[in-house]
């Protein structure tokens, strides 16, 4: 194993775009669901409008170039190459900040937040606020390598991440996540307390501590949030953690399919009064569902359900942790529920909008959370 950081570019080839674009034009219609909602999924008419768009009009070459401007690299650990963001703030005052997406989410979540953490000054902030940001791309995901044997779940992940940040010359740093990355932050700050000085989740599903009789109002709709997605929410988490490559062979092969399979969760997990598009641009959608058709990872980023859902570990987290809850993310937790693994919770806030992808959603107010979060944690 090298211990090299590379410079990195994305450069996708013509010919997977024009390959995209014959397989979008050729999909194979199933007919309309009979329900004038999303109750059943994603609309027909919606969805042949979204693919027509991502075929005719979505510009991914603006979006590389997007992307490309900041710098990015790659460094292989554990025998996978690890591919990261790693943007420097001018600021002396900077803290080391990783920071961590989920699925079905990308690098992408984080292209409007990324700039105001590294240049607080110009995006009303404080020298003080900045942060030298690093954003990698899960195993599997995106433009990550592709792990070739089971043992990649959430604990490794937060290990290689701190692998990651020493490699890069910093002793302390912080680390803030949701969805998986959420996990992964966790295991960090559970598994690496001599460097990192804290974390800041966006989503935490806790087991309840108390017994129905005993939970206050806000714990009884905490416990029905869960209910609900457990019963009618979850059908992409048990197939992609008990048979990941079945469904794999689907989504790999139609880009139509992908991209339901994506825009479904952005309907029904941020808070758009009913349609994606209230909250974020087609374009915007479709960036991020673009990197995971280009990089042809739905099997494999589907994998980390099969190695890590319902079996990540809860050691205890000792490091100071701030917790931000969005009234519509999948699920949220009771302060009481979150301190039977969480022993040094220094920030606690709930904002009345925004749902699970935070960043991509209410980046002014993340950016903000994340600011006053941190600012109570010694580096």
């Amino acid at each position: 194993m090298s211990d090299a950081i590379r410079d990195f570019r994305i450069d996708i080839p013509d010919a997977d775009l024009e390959d995209l674009k014959r397989r979008l034009k050729a999909t194979r219609w199933p007919e309309k669901e009979v329900v004038d909602d999303w109750s059943q999924g994603v609309p027909l008419g919606y969805l042949k409008e979204v693919c027509a768009h991502w075929a005719d009009t979505f510009d991914w070459r603006a979006w590389e170039a997007k992307l490309n401007a900041w710098p990015q690299f790659v460094t292989e650990i554990d025998g996978v190459d690890i591919h990261f963001f790693h943007v420097k703030s001018r600021h002396s005052e900077a803290r080391p900040l990783v920071i961590t997406h989920g699925w079905p989410g990308s690098q992408v979540e984080f292209h409007k937040v990324i700039d105001p953490l590294v240049n607080p000054t110009a995006h009303g902030g404080k020298a003080e606020d900045a942060f030298h940001v690093i954003a990698p791309s899960l195993p599997g995901y995106g433009f990550s390598g592709k792990p070739t044997g089971p043992g990649w779940g959430v604990e490794k992940i937060g290990d290689a991440w701190a692998e990651l940040m020493a490699r890069l010359g910093y002793a302390r740093y912080v680390a803030q996540g949701g969805d998986w990355g959420s996990a992964v932050t966790g295991s960090i700050g559970a598994q690496d307390p001599e460097h990192c000085a804290g974390i800041h989740l966006n989503m935490l599903m806790m087991r309840p501590t108390t017994a129905p009789d005993q939970m206050t109002e806000s714990e009884q709709a905490a416990a029905k949030k869960l209910k609900y997605y457990n019963d009618w929410d979850s059908g992409y988490s048990k197939e992609q953690s008990t048979r990941p490559q079945t469904v794999g062979y689907a989504l790999a092969d139609s880009p139509s399919g992908q991209c339901a399979w994506i825009i479904e969760k952005f309907w029904a997990w941020m808070d758009c009064d009913g349609h994606p598009e209230n909250v974020l641009t087609r374009d915007e959608i479709l960036a991020n569902v673009s990197i995971y058709w280009l990089t042809n990872s739905a099997a494999s980023s589907a994998r980390l359900y099969w190695q890590s859902f319902r079996r990540a570990k809860q050691d205890p987290v000792t490091v100071p942790m701030g917790y931000t809850i969005f009234p519509k993310d999948i699920s949220y937790s009771s302060r009481r529920w979150a301190e039977a693994r969480f022993k040094n919770i220094v920030h606690w806030k709930e904002y009345p909008k925004g749902g699970h992808f935070a960043a991509f959603e209410q980046p002014k107010i993340f950016v903000e959370d994340l600011r006053a979060c941190f600012a109570k944690m010694k580096m």
